[in-house]
């Protein structure tokens, strides 16, 4: 299976993350890499090298944020960003197209999705906003049936 999608040990500190300048969300690192591919206009900002993290606050306007206050919101990103937007039609995974609702509606979707990721057929480092794997996204299984 593809690295971005393996589980890893969240027990540890905090440590590496940032806090969001607009929320005070705690937020993980991103590449640049998975930031150039997102954003609208790369060539018109001056990035600077340092890091860099993703604001997964549904209700915050900063996508990305760096480490010297540089703030990139929605509105110099390309990407519909799923996690921030209410709208059913708002895409959950990236690497093949699948939506909120196509994730709701079809049952198949996360499977396909799972074995397509076991394959390494994925791209989510690039791909999601995040840089990380889509599946902690997909709605749960109703195990009540």
């Amino acid at each position: 299976m593809s690295d971005c999608c393996t589980k890893k040990d969240h027990s540890q500190s905090r440590q590496g993350e940032g806090v969001c300048p607009a929320d005070g969300h705690h937020c993980k690192p991103v590449g640049m890499q998975t930031i150039l591919h997102h954003l609208s206009q790369p060539w018109v900002l001056a990035l600077s090298d340092q890091p860099y993290y993703f604001c997964d606050s549904p209700a915050c306007d900063v996508v990305y944020f760096g480490r010297d206050g540089t703030v990139l919101n929605r509105s110099v990103i390309r990407t519909v960003v799923g996690i921030k937007e209410a709208s059913e039609s708002a895409p959950l995974c990236y690497c093949f197209g699948v939506s909120k609702s196509d994730a709701q509606t079809n049952p198949g979707v996360r499977a396909f999705v799972v074995e397509q990721t076991k394959k390494g057929h994925c791209t989510c480092t690039t791909s999601h906003p995040s840089g990380r794997c889509c599946l902690k996204d997909f709605p749960r299984e109703d195990r009540s049936k």
